[in-house]
């Protein structure tokens, strides 16, 4: 029996111990399920708190860019509302010295009364000094030649560009001819006389005559060895350069000119030039007159504006117009080219007028002219026709024969 039981005891040790360390493995793992639920609900609280600051971090960031965006506004009206204040304090500064300049300037009812009459004054006075102006323009150079007919046409050459102008020089015991090839340039051609200007082996050469400044159009002329033109990048300027040594001699704005083509064929001129047998002239267009031409008269040496006279020529559909004694003669033509024909004049002396003197029509030719410049010397006309310089013999007589017609 006693070896029995001591065989027992170990068993039962062995027992005991075996439930022990089942007890306790049980315990372990209901404790380690526990801590994980419990890790997992804490986890669940700490994201929840962070998405909670996350909130209200960007709420709070929102509602500062919108307290800040406040503050910006805010900033610019006190800004605007300084300014507006500040300018309206400057204007009244402004009023009152300006009250205070007037209640120490103003004159008396009898000094605006005798300024006045000074201003009456002035005004007669120049009204009559353009009246002596354009009688003398009459009485002292007594014209009453008028066109009649254009005879014939010869043309003499064809070079440069389409557009240009070619003349003599008009003045006594001068045979020169000069060519100036295109709208804008500064360098014009000198020839000794019109033999030479035909001739295929030109001898001498022609003179190369730079100017100080380009020209526009094709309006110049050139008179008693000075040539008057249209400088360029000026709407109304006009230069007179001295040959002999390219230098300017004089200059002067025309009023009222520039705005408008002189010709509505010819878009690049805006100041047509023209000499006659009473002397220098311009020929422009007008658009506070509808567009209709109007001749200036210049004095050839200082040339201020003797006078000025708006005439009923239209510049749609014209192409170019010369004067001869003191009556202008408007060439209207297509914008196709064809047959040129006058159809429009105006004179200065009111003697002959447009709707009395028939059509006239000009040779036939080619397409239509960019220049057409009268010489009061030989009574020809020289023209500029798509690149061929055409002379037209023309013929004249007395008005009262013209009107009788």
């Amino acid at each position: 029996m006693m070896a029995v039981s001591d065989r027992l005891v170990p068993v039962l040790l062995l027992l005991s111990v075996g439930s022990v360390r089942s007890q306790s493995s049980s315990q372990d793992a209901f404790i380690m399920q526990y801590m994980e639920r419990r890790l997992a609900q804490i986890e669940e609280r700490l994201n929840h708190c962070e998405q909670n600051t996350m909130s209200v971090t960007q709420k709070t960031y929102d509602i500062s860019s919108e307290i800040k965006g406040y503050a910006t506004t805010l900033t610019v009206l006190r800004s605007d509302i300084k300014s507006q204040v500040d300018g309206v304090s400057s204007r009244i500064e402004r009023v009152e010295r300006e009250l205070e300049y007037l209640e120490n300037k103003l004159p008396a009812q009898s000094d605006i009364e005798m300024e006045e009459a000074l201003l009456e004054q002035q005004i007669k006075a120049a009204e009559l000094d353009q009246m002596k102006k354009k009688a003398n323009i009459k009485v002292e150079n007594d014209c009453s030649t008028a066109l009649s007919q254009i005879k014939s046409l010869k043309i003499v050459k064809k070079t440069g560009d389409t557009s240009g102008c070619w003349f003599k020089d008009p003045s006594e015991g001068s045979s020169k001819v000069y060519l100036l090839s295109g709208f804008r340039n500064n360098s014009l051609l000198e020839y000794v006389s019109l033999k030479s200007f035909t001739e295929r082996t030109i001898s001498p050469p022609p003179k190369v005559v730079t100017l100080p400044f380009h020209w526009q159009g094709t309006g110049h002329v050139v008179y008693n060895g000075f040539i008057y033109y249209h400088k360029a990048d000026t709407p109304n300027q006009i230069l007179k350069v001295d040959l002999l040594n390219g230098t300017v001699v004089d200059s002067t704005l025309l009023p009222g000119s520039g705005r408008l083509p002189v010709y509505s064929l010819n878009p690049n001129t805006y100041l047509d030039m023209a000499v006659d047998e009473l002397g220098l002239w311009v020929i422009h267009a007008d658009p506070e007159y509808g567009g209709n031409l109007v001749i200036t008269k210049l004095d050839k040496v200082s040339l201020a504006v003797e006078y000025t006279w708006d005439t009923r020529c239209k510049s749609h559909d014209a192409e170019g117009a010369f004067l001869i004694c003191g009556t202008l003669y408007v060439v209207y033509n297509t914008r196709y080219g064809g047959r040129s024909t006058i159809q429009c004049l105006y004179d200065i002396h009111d003697t002959i007028h447009s709707e009395e003197s028939p059509v006239m029509f000009f040779p036939k030719r080619y397409t239509t002219h960019s220049s057409i410049h009268y010489n009061p010397k030989d009574k020809q006309l020289y023209a500029w026709d798509d690149g061929y310089q055409t002379i037209y013999k023309v013929q004249t007589r007395r008005n009262d024969e013209v009107i009788a017609q």
